[in-house]
Order: C-alpha cells, then sequence, then structure tokens
C-alpha cells in the first residue's frame, strides 16, 4: 500500500500513523501503575511485645490518624473497621494473621482516598528479633487513588505513593514512640 502512495503524500501518512502510535503510547502513561513501599523500624523492646500491639488489628490506636479499631466479620474472615479522627472509615478484610511468623497481611475493601490515596491496597507487617529488640516491616502495594487517566496531581501515581509512604512512615514511628515510652 505504501508504494502506491505518491512521496510527499507518503511522508503525510507515515507522519500521521506516527502521530497516532505516539498518542497512543502517551495515554498508555497516563495509566495507573502498580506502587510498592517497604518500611521498617527497629524498636526497642520484645518481639513478643510489640506483636501483641501489631498482631491484634483491632489495637490501631498507633496508626496514624486512627481514632479506634474494631473487629467485625467472621472468625475465618475477620473485617476490621478503623474509625479516622474525622470520622471516615478504613475497611480491611483481614488475609493472614500469623501468631507463630508474627506476621499480618490485609487488604483494604473501603477507604476515602482523601484520607489514604490508594485503591486495591494491600500489604503485610511483620515483626522480626533483631537482637533484643523488634523489626517491624510493613509492605504495601497499591494503585493510585484515582485509576483514571489524568488525574488531578493530589492524586497521581508520584502524590499517592508520597502520602501513602508518609502514613505507613508515620504510623511505625507511632508504635515505636508507644512501645518504648511505655513499654507495652
Amino acid at each position: 500500500m505504501l508504494k502506491e502512495i505518491p512521496g510527499l503524500k507518503r511522508i503525510a501518512w507515515l507522519a500521521a500513523a506516527a502521530l497516532v502510535v505516539t498518542t497512543v503510547g502517551t495515554q498508555a502513561q497516563h495509566a495507573p501503575t502498580r506502587r510498592k513501599i517497604v518500611e521498617s523500624v527497629t524498636i526497642d523492646a520484645s518481639p513478643d511485645k510489640v506483636w501483641a500491639v501489631v498482631g491484634n488489628p483491632a489495637d490501631a490506636g498507633w496508626i496514624e490518624n486512627v481514632a479506634r479499631g474494631e473487629r467485625q466479620g467472621s472468625a475465618d474472615k475477620p473485617v476490621f473497621r478503623l474509625t479516622l479522627k474525622n470520622g471516615h472509615v478504613i475497611v480491611e478484610e483481614s488475609r493472614k494473621l500469623d501468631p507463630e511468623r508474627k506476621s499480618f497481611g490485609y487488604y483494604i475493601l473501603e477507604n476515602e482516598v482523601t484520607d489514604l490515596p490508594a485503591k486495591d491496597y494491600s500489604a503485610t507487617i511483620s515483626v522480626q528479633p533483631e537482637g533484643a529488640q523488634a523489626r517491624v516491616e510493613w509492605r504495601a502495594a497499591f494503585y493510585r487513588g484515582h485509576p483514571n487517566n489524568d488525574p488531578p496531581p493530589e492524586l497521581n501515581d508520584e502524590n499517592s505513593e508520597k502520602r501513602v509512604r508518609a502514613w505507613i512512615h508515620a504510623s511505625l514511628e507511632n508504635l515505636k514512640a508507644r512501645l518504648e515510652k511505655s513499654g507495652s
């Protein structure tokens, strides 16, 4: 087909085709990408003492901006409702609570993106010994809070990751302060 198109028309046709490919490629770049965060903190407390708090997801007072937590759902499929200080709610489904390995995996079923700019969010929090101390690691994976192309700036990939990372970091620092200050 290109051989049938004379000189300038052929160049114009190739330029138009390149523009279409570039436009499609540019639009695809606006699609959300899965973000992954790993944050950790070392706490001057025994792993058992730290796990007593982390391993009880209803005890969510150490999580940044959480006023209270409560357990709901059945024994085999627990759901935790975290009420934020502004009255909004985050609902988490426990995916794996493993006391032996001191690990808690969960998936967020409901949240307001103004509070936590993330969708399809899953995480695992684990407690491991580090000498006489405990190392808490929080691994999270999620998509930005706005799933469509061209999100508002506060909900783009970078800003969503920045805000979720800050929330996780502040939560771990709260946990550290709580356990090192009071010892409980």
